[in-house]
């Protein structure tokens, strides 16, 4: 009986975790994310400490530019970081705080912030919960997997991001937000700094 009762338990797990996969979109065109509007969902994240944090207690510290990046492997990205790190004090100056999430591992937080020269704050989501929940999640492929392997000497998440830029309320609800399914194009500064602007009358 209980190995029966076993068997049928690991069935369910089985297909659960088989529907969980297939709601992530194999290809980065195909993900449905979240639309201005809408509210950003709770979460936990881990801080460069290894802290649990939640992301709630975050964003109601002020307006948030929230940034959703592949990893510190990924040239593109650390390009996009080091440029938020030139025009931070002028969106500090307009009201706004800074944070970046990526599914990297907590151990490649510490040299991202180094060697980017970060100032503002960096989170892991290393299982990609809320990546998925916010619907810019996408199955990593084979060949990113190898590259990140060889990168980090680290198995590579199963999800990885499209690069996304929101910006927030102090509330989390989503003003702004740019997603390209190509990793190579990303937020100017200049288009960033411009939505901030004419975003503060609705803050």
């Amino acid at each position: 009986m209980t190995r029966n009762l076993l068997f049928v338990f690991t069935i369910i797990t089985l297909n659960f975790t088989t529907n969980l996969k297939a709601q992530v979109p194999m290809n980065a065109e195909d993900i449905s994310p979240l639309l201005i509007g809408e509210q950003f969902p709770e979460a936990n994240l881990l801080n460069i400490e290894g802290e649990n944090v939640l992301l709630q207690d975050i964003l109601k510290e002020k307006p948030t530019v929230l940034v959703f990046y592949r990893g510190g492997w990924c040239p593109y990205c650390n390009n996009q970081l080091s440029s938020l790190a030139e025009t931070e004090k002028e969106i500090i100056d307009l009201g706004y705080q800074i944070i970046a999430i990526s599914p990297d591992h907590l151990e490649s937080l510490k040299p991202t912030v180094e060697d980017d020269k970060l100032n503002y704050k960096i989170y892991s989501d290393s299982g990609a919960t809320l990546i998925q929940a916010i619907g810019i999640g996408f199955e990593t492929p084979e060949k990113a997997k190898g590259y990140i392997f060889k990168k980090t000497n680290k198995e590579a998440t199963d999800i990885l991001p499209v690069p996304a830029v929101f910006i927030l309320d102090a509330k989390g609800k989503i003003l702004f937000e740019y997603i390209n399914p190509d990793y190579s194009t990303r937020l100017s500064s200049e288009l960033l700094l411009a939505s901030l602007k004419a975003l503060k009358s609705e803050l």
